[in-house]
């Protein structure tokens, strides 16, 4: 008996399978009397009925064979470039590859798509990104390309689109791509973006990023979405001959008296309720149960604000913003990007310093303007929150001054990866400004998890 397979809002249907021997994932659903599963599970029924030697009478798959993809570019790919290409097929065209921002992590996602001929859809964390993904694909195969988001939606055999758009229209579309790529694959594990992806059914897939571990530990969970991780370099395998070289310099600054007192003052008040409290910050669970504690009474709101008020002190103290100010007339003549990790501190490097500042606000044509200036060298500094920490190339950056930040390692990675392009006789270098006597020395110590900051 013949199985027939169709696709239906995000989940594959099949009738004429037996209830009592079903494929991979497939459950029985009395509802329409046939069983039913994620569009995930695509590949698994096709190899299912090929190996019952069952006929598959197949409705689902909507996307094409595109015979004519041909990578027009004369770029010939570095060793890692087609290891990861050649792993990427040994690995039954499934999988996760990693490497550092510059190492081109794009032309190893066109060589897969010359080389898998499938309908492809892009999924990118955001809108400049698809619009920087949508120029190089142009440009790559010469053919139309069709856009997802940012009020775009024309769908073509490749298409970019953001994960937001993806988890918007993919029960619509899940079904009309083969090839499936995930940008900045890190994204990919929130609950709602896994939902997109498991609605899809491309059988082959591939996830590109710089920093694939999240602190959260759901990057494990791409095993089954994407695949498992093929082909890993990191930067210091590269720095040198692929990316710039580099250093990385660690400048412990002084709070002044004033914010020193401070500082001291609002973190007992932090401590005090905490112990009150037998939170233990060190545990899995000590974050959420001290923003619990603290919305219950008029103490713990207090211990709250006393807690930003102090990182605040430690994250922007005037004696950091002059260390900024030294620095970049030490490398006068260089561009820069100061990060901050917050919007308050970067607007007051901006005012103080007279240097343009990027946040979550700035307008697209604002943004767009300060970028291509520091590109063209019109503008030697820019400061900025987190917005500029990944999805960004800024070839021309040579300096960055991490001025605060988390101690999470993917943002570290992140930062040092935005001047790691490389160019002719560059020498990038990293400035990590550490309040002494705060909690900024923890922090850096974790960020040096990651061999790059070794």
């Amino acid at each position: 008996m013949a199985w027939t397979l169709r696709y239906d809002a995000g989940t594959l249907v099949l009738h004429g399978a037996p209830a009592e021997a079903l494929p991979p994932r497939f459950e029985w659903d009395g509802r329409i009397a046939a069983a039913r599963a994620p569009g995930l599970a695509y590949a698994s029924v096709v190899e299912a009925a090929r190996a019952g030697g069952v006929e598959l009478i197949d409705e689902a798959r909507r996307y094409n064979r595109l015979p004519e993809l041909k990578h027009l570019g004369s770029r010939v790919p570095r060793d890692y470039q087609r290891e990861a290409v050649e792993k990427w097929r040994a690995g039954r065209w499934r999988g996760v590859v990693v490497l550092p921002t510059g190492a081109g992590k794009s032309f190893v996602a066109e060589t897969c798509m010359a080389v898998a001929q499938r309908s492809t859809l892009v999924v990118v964390p955001t809108l400049d990104l698809l619009s920087q993904w949508y120029g190089n694909l142009r440009a790559a195969f010469g053919c139309e390309i069709g856009a997802l988001g940012g009020g775009q939606h024309d769908i073509r055999d490749i298409t970019v689109t953001t994960y937001d758009s993806a988890w918007l229209h993919m029960e619509k579309y899940g079904n009309r791509f083969g090839l499936v790529i995930f940008d900045e694959v890190h994204h990919l594990p929130a609950p709602s973006f896994l939902r997109a992806a498991e609605s899809m059914i491309a059988p082959l897939r591939l996830g590109l990023t710089a920093t694939l571990e999240r602190p959260d530990g759901r990057h494990e969970l791409l095993n089954e979405a994407v695949g498992p991780v093929l082909h890993r370099v990191e930067i210091p395998d590269l720095a040198g001959d692929y990316l710039a070289p580099y250093h990385v310099e660690v400048v412990r600054v002084t709070l002044s008296a004033e914010e020193e007192r401070r500082y001291g003052e609002l973190r007992g008040v932090y401590k005090q309720f905490v112990a009150s409290r037998r939170i233990s910050m060190r545990g899995p669970d000590g974050w959420s149960r001290f923003i619990m504690e603290a919305s219950r009474s008029k103490e713990g709101r207090a211990a709250f604000k006393a807690f930003l008020a102090a990182k605040a002190i430690a994250h922007g103290g005037e004696r950091k913003i002059e260390m900024v100010r030294t620095i970049l007339a030490e490398e006068a003549g260089r561009r820069a990007i100061v990060f901050t990790n917050d919007n308050a501190t970067a607007l007051r490097v901006s005012r103080e310093l007279l240097v343009p500042c990027i946040t979550h606000h700035t307008d697209l044509k604002e943004r767009r303007w300060i970028l291509e200036a520091f590109a063209a060298g019109e503008l030697r500094c820019i400061t900025t929150s987190r917005v500029l920490n990944e999805g960004v190339d800024l070839p021309a950056a040579e300096v960055a001054i991490i001025v605060s930040g988390t101690s999470t390692v993917r943002e570290a990675v992140q930062r040092l990866g935005r001047i790691l392009r490389p160019s002719a006789d560059k020498q990038a270098v990293l400035y990590e400004l550490i309040a002494e006597g705060t909690t900024e020395s923890a922090a850096s110590e974790r960020r040096r998890e990651h061999d790059a900051y070794r």
